[in-house]
């Protein structure tokens, strides 16, 4: 694992995460919010839930080590969840371009939202919160179909196709 391969993590990450919002995007606010029995109730709360894990992550990476998720995405809407992502997507661009591959071997020290002290190297965590992520957008499109919507792939085979594709032309 070096510092390239965590880039394209991230690229694929951020790419998936556009999938999700877009293929939620037909969705009615009552349908975004429906709970719909999962271990997140709805899409909205699956999406904000990603995006939470995100942005604490990155807390930890700046030294920060938050009590809680971060404030008002439980009554989040469709724009504002999206508002919200765009600005953490551009602070974990900026992040992840800045690491070289002695930044991915460091060990941070943190502490969990239950106040455990953890030491986990980079890489580890790094590939952690982008696997996090392919699990809970799962969980997304199984929801979107719930609700008769029609979701984007998000598989990461098909992140690399799209993008091989685009370097061709």
């Amino acid at each position: 694992m070096n510092a390239e391969d965590i880039r394209n993590l991230f690229e694929y990450n951020a790419w998936a995460n556009h999938r999700s919002m877009e293929s939620a995007a037909v969705l009615t606010p009552e349908q975004f919010t429906r709970d719909l029995g999962s271990s997140f109730k709805s899409v909205r709360d699956t999406l904000a839930h990603i995006l939470m894990a995100e942005w604490i992550w990155l807390e930890r990476f700046h030294g920060r080590s938050p009590a809680g998720p971060s404030p008002g995405l439980d009554s989040i809407d469709y724009d504002g969840l999206g508002a919200r992502w765009a600005e953490l997507e551009r602070d974990w661009t900026d992040f992840v371009a800045s690491l070289g591959d002695a930044d991915i071997a460091r060990v941070y020290t943190f502490k969990t939202m239950k106040g455990d002290s953890q030491e986990q190297p980079a890489w580890q965590m790094l590939q952690h919160l982008v696997n996090h992520g392919s699990y809970h957008r799962g969980q997304v499109t199984t929801l979107l179909r719930q609700l008769g919507a029609k979701p984007q792939t998000v598989d990461m085979i098909a992140f690399y196709r799209q993008r091989d594709s685009k370097a061709k032309t």
